[in-house]
């Protein structure tokens, strides 16, 4: 039994086949025309800066985004858990300290 499948936007996702690419969509029942139609997705990767590096840390490093400071650590388990505490401290401090340093360095 052979089905007829109606595609929206044929051409666009013709040229897409073409090209080598994947096309993902949603295949329904029109509830209008009663027939099956294929609706290729729209996938279009949002623009976006990259974040900038304020510092980087003995273990991390921190970050400015447009709308977040960030703060990242990463310690090993093998250190034991009194030793990660502390570096986990002074990881913090000179976090802080980054932050201090580049709100100077923007206020002149």
């Amino acid at each position: 039994m052979k089905k007829y499948i109606f595609i929206l936007n044929a051409i666009e996702l013709l040229k897409q086949l073409l090209d080598g690419k994947y096309v993902q969509g949603v295949l329904y029942m029109d509830q209008n025309t009663g027939r099956i139609t294929f609706k290729a997705y729209n996938r279009q990767s949002r623009p976006h800066e990259k974040d900038v590096l304020v510092k980087k840390l003995p273990w991390g490093w921190v970050k400015e985004s447009q709308e977040r400071l960030k703060v990242f650590g990463s310690f090993p388990k093998d250190m034991g858990t009194a030793r990660v505490m502390g570096l986990l401290e002074d990881n913090t401090r000179d976090a802080k300290n980054a932050l201090i340093d580049r709100e100077l360095i923007n206020f002149v």
